[in-house]
C-alpha cells in the first residue's frame, strides 16, 4: 500500500464527508494491549505526492511525445485534487531504461509516495509503442502489473488518459474517467446576440472540436451510454424539437414520432429508450420513447409542468422536477408509471436532476434565496449537501464514475458569460475546465472504447 496517504484515500470516498480522524492509544487495564480510540472530526487530505519523469524515448520515438506523455498523466492526476506532482525540477536522477532497476531511495528523498515509469518506442509499421509501471515508493514494490499499448502517433494523447485511469484506479479504487469526452454548447457574440453551437472536447478540454448543425439555437446536448450518438434540442423549425446526432458523420435525425414541442431529452442506460418532456394541448408531460420502433409512452400526466427527467441506471425509474405541488420540486416516479414521489423538501427551488451513474446520489440545481447552487442528494431526499454557491451554477453533468460532477457557471452583468467548472462530490477541488469560448450544458460521455 501507498504510505500514510491510502487511508486519508479510504476515507474520503465516503458519501458523506471528507474526514479528520484523530488517533490515540489507551490501556484497557493494566497489562492489557493498547486499544485504539478514534475520533471523528472534520475534513481533510493531503494529497499523495506523484512523481512522473519524461517517458524515456525508445528506437524512433519523438521527444515531444515522450514528455508530453508525462505532462498529461501529471495534469490529469492533479485535476483530482488526490494527487501532486513533484516537479521534475526535483528529481535526484532519471531513468534511463524502463527495465533498469529503480533506485528508490532517489524517490524517496524526495518524498514520492508513487513512481510513474514509462517508456514510447516507434514499431516498424509506424505505430506507437507506450509501455509503463507503477511502484509504491516506501514498499519498494510494484502497484499492479505494468501494461503496452499500441497506437497510431495521432493517438498519443487518448493512451495518456488511458494511464491516468489505470493509475487512478489503483491507488484510489475508484472507477476510470480520464479517457472520455464532453459535449457541450459553445457560445460567442455578445450576451444579447449570442451564437450557439454544439461542441465536443475531451474531458480536460483538449481537442476542442464544433459540430454541424443548421444555425439555429441549440440546449442540451446528451451522450447516448452505448453507441457514438447525442440526442439534443432543437429549434430550427422555431419551436423546441428533439434530435439524434451520429457523431462519426455528424448526420442528423429528427423523431418524427415526437410532434408538437419536445425537449429535455436523456438516454436510457442501455441507450435504446429516450425519456423527454413534451408539451401536447397545452400541457408538458414526462414521456418515453423506444428508439427502435418509435412507440411513445405517456408517464405522467396532470396539470403541472413536468420536465427535466434522468433515467435511473437500472432503469426503473425516472427524477423529474415539476411544480405540481406549489413549487418546482423532485419527483421519482417507475418507469411503469404510477405515482410519483416528491424527495425534495428543502427550502428553495430545485431544477435538472441527473441521476448518478452508481445509482446512489441524485444531482440538481437548487435556487435559494437568490444563489444558485449544484447539490446532491441521496435518491430518497435524505442527505442533501450543496457543493457550490454563485449567482448562476446549473446543469450537473456526472463523470463516468459518479465520482464528479461538471455544470456550467455564468458570471453576473452586462459582460456576463457561462464556463464550465468540475467538481468533487465531497465539495472539494472546484476547477474551471479550459475552452476555447464560452461554454454552457455539459454533458460527459461514457469511457471510450
Amino acid at each position: 500500500m501507498v504510505r500514510h496517504s491510502v487511508l486519508k484515500l479510504l476515507i474520503i470516498f465516503s458519501f458523506t464527508s471528507i474526514l479528520f480522524i484523530n488517533f490515540s492509544f489507551v490501556a484497557a487495564q493494566k497489562n492489557d494491549a493498547p486499544q485504539l480510540d478514534m475520533t471523528v472530526n472534520r475534513g481533510v487530505i493531503k494529497p499523495i505526492s506523484l512523481a512522473v519523469p519524461s517517458f524515456i524515448k525508445e528506437s524512433g520515438a519523438n521527444s515531444i511525445i515522450s514528455r508530453e506523455l508525462a505532462k498529461v498523466i501529471s495534469n490529469n492526476l492533479d485535476s483530482t485534487g488526490l494527487f501532486k506532482s513533484i516537479p521534475q525540477s526535483a528529481y535526484v536522477s532519471m531513468p534511463l531504461s524502463f527495465n533498469t532497476p529503480v533506485q528508490f531511495s532517489d524517490w524517496s528523498i524526495i518524498n514520492a509516495d508513487v513512481l510513474v515509469m514509462g517508456s514510447v518506442g516507434l514499431k516498424p509499421d509506424g505505430r506507437l509503442e507506450v509501455k509503463f509501471r507503477l511502484w509504491d515508493v516506501s514498499q519498494q514494490k510494484e502497484i499492479g502489473k505494468g501494461k503496452q499499448y499500441f497506437t497510431n502517433s495521432e493517438s498519443w494523447r487518448r493512451i495518456s488518459h488511458k494511464i491516468s485511469d489505470t493509475i487512478y484506479t489503483r491507488v484510489t479504487g475508484e472507477g476510470a474517467y480520464f479517457d472520455s469526452r464532453v459535449v457541450f454548447v459553445s457560445e460567442t457574440g455578445p450576451k444579447d446576440n449570442r451564437t450557439k453551437r454544439l461542441a465536443i472536447m475531451d474531458q480536460d478540454g483538449a481537442n476542442f472540436r464544433l459540430l454541424k448543425h443548421p444555425p439555429s439555437l441549440v440546449i442540451a446536448p446528451r451522450f447516448s451510454p452505448t453507441s457514438n450518438k447525442i440526442i439534443f434540442t432543437g429549434y430550427e423549425t422555431g419551436k423546441p424539437r428533439v434530435y439524434l446526432m451520429d457523431l462519426s458523420s455528424e448526420e442528423i435525425t429528427s423523431l418524427p414520432e415526437l410532434k408538437g414541442m419536445s425537449f429535455a431529452p436523456r438516454f436510457s442506460a442501455n441507450g435504446k429508450q429516450i425519456v423527454l418532456s413534451m408539451t401536447e394541448n397545452g400541457n408538458t408531460d414526462i414521456f418515453i420513447n423506444t428508439l427502435s420502433t418509435g412507440v411513445k409512452r405517456r408517464l405522467t400526466t396532470n396539470n403541472a409542468i413536468d420536465t427535466a427527467p434522468s433515467f435511473s441506471p437500472d432503469g426503473k425509474s425516472i427524477v423529474f422536477e415539476s411544480d405540481r405541488g406549489g413549487g418546482q420540486q423532485l419527483y421519482i416516479i417507475s418507469t411503469q408509471g404510477g405515482d410519483a414521489k416528491r424527495i425534495s423538501f428543502g427550502k428553495g427551488r430545485y431544477a435538472t436532476p441527473v441521476w448518478s451513474p452508481r445509482g446512489d446520489l441524485i444531482a440538481f440545481t437548487k435556487i435559494k434565496e437568490g444563489k444558485f447552487h449544484i447539490g446532491v442528494m441521496r435518491v430518497d431526499g435524505t442527505k442533501e449537501r450543496l457543493l457550490t454557491t454563485s449567482f448562476l451554477d446549473e446543469g450537473p453533468a456526472w463523470a463516468p464514475n459518479g465520482r464528479v460532477l461538471m455544470f456550467f457557471r455564468e458570471t453576473p452583468g452586462r459582460a456576463g458569460a457561462p464556463s464550465i467548472y468540475s467538481i468533487d462530490i465531497s465539495g472539494r477541488n472546484l476547477r474551471k475546465i479550459k475552452t476555447s469560448s464560452f461554454a454552457s450544458d455539459p454533458n460527459w460521455s461514457p469511457i471510450l472504447n
